[in-house]
């Protein structure tokens, strides 16, 4: 399933909901089929964020073979939205982040 984010600042970006779930989660959301992230909750979600980031995602893979080489982290996945999030906080007006997708994704299914 596709989740769809909505900055009121930064535009509109779309990621599969199994990598929303993990970065929703992270900064203490709901995974619900439409949701809000207002300007006052982006600094505590930025930092929340990064920690789990630097907790379970390194910088460089661990393994030097050709496939770890090749794959996305996490922290990469993380970075448009971490962007975005940063983009709509730093704007003079009330903004904020709104996401939707086709029905709730908590679950891992």
């Amino acid at each position: 399933m596709i989740v769809k984010f909505i900055s009121s600042e930064a535009g509109e970006m779309v990621m599969m909901a199994e990598t929303a779930r993990i970065l929703l989660r992270a900064i203490g959301k709901s995974c619900t089929a439409e949701g809000v992230i207002a300007k006052s909750e982006i600094p505590l979600a930025v930092a929340a964020l990064t920690r789990h980031l630097d907790a379970i995602a390194p910088e460089k893979p661990r393994e030097e073979d050709e496939n770890a080489a090749r794959a996305v982290s996490l922290r990469q996945r993380a970075w448009p939205f971490l962007r975005m999030l940063n983009r709509t906080a730093q704007s003079r007006k009330e903004s904020h982040i709104l996401w939707k997708a086709a029905a709730d994704f908590e679950s891992g299914s």
